[in-house]
């Protein structure tokens, strides 16, 4: 299995100058979750996808990965870009999960059903519950669900989605906007 950090966008909703996946916690963001996908030991190996978008994200990461440059037009877009150079599965992440351990990373590794698009999710609750706020929702069996931008892909499948509820504040701080952040920091 391929681990593949996404971290080429814009940044645009922090608000801030600077590259948003550059901004520290002991250090740069980006690198907690490329360091999380390392020691979990489950990848073969770990690649970056960046853009013109993330220079200095890019030029960073390459001390530490393989670092594939996408256009930057948008997320979608890149992640079909990144995904049509694999054969075998790709543990999709965006990198910017400050909370993303080795121990999370094995245990939805391990979920893996070997279906063509397997996100993972938690429920609208566990996000009220924990003061916490995602962007993108889905339904699951009735139960309102966010995405938190971690899937396992197979790239040859036909991206029919499944989806899996894991409630976990490891994957569900996610920092897309400013106040995010300081949340996270006065945490």
């Amino acid at each position: 299995m391929i681990g593949l950090v996404m971290a080429g966008g814009k940044g645009s909703r922090m608000k801030i100058q600077g590259e948003k996946l550059l901004l520290e916690y002991k250090k740069p963001i980006v690198l907690h979750v490329i360091d999380a996908l390392k020691n979990s030991q489950c990848f073969s190996k770990i690649v970056a996808a960046t853009s013109p978008n993330s220079p200095n994200t890019a030029r960073i990461l390459s001390e530490h990965v393989q670092v594939i440059s996408t256009k930057g037009n948008d997320y979608v877009s890149d992640l079909k870009f990144v995904l049509s150079q694999f054969d075998e599965p790709v543990f999709v992440t965006s990198g910017d999960l400050p909370l993303l351990d080795q121990d999370i990373i094995r245990y939805l590794v391990s979920k893996y059903q070997n279906k063509d698009w397997q996100s993972f999710v938690v429920t609208k609750k566990f996000l009220d519950e924990n003061n916490l706020s995602l962007e993108y929702t889905t339904d699951v069996n009735g139960t309102i669900c966010y995405y938190t931008g971690i899937s396992i892909v197979n790239p040859r499948g036909s991206n029919k989605e499944d989806n899996i509820i894991c409630d976990d504040k490891r994957i569900a701080v996610n920092l897309n906007t400013k106040s995010d952040y300081d949340l996270f920091q006065n945490s």
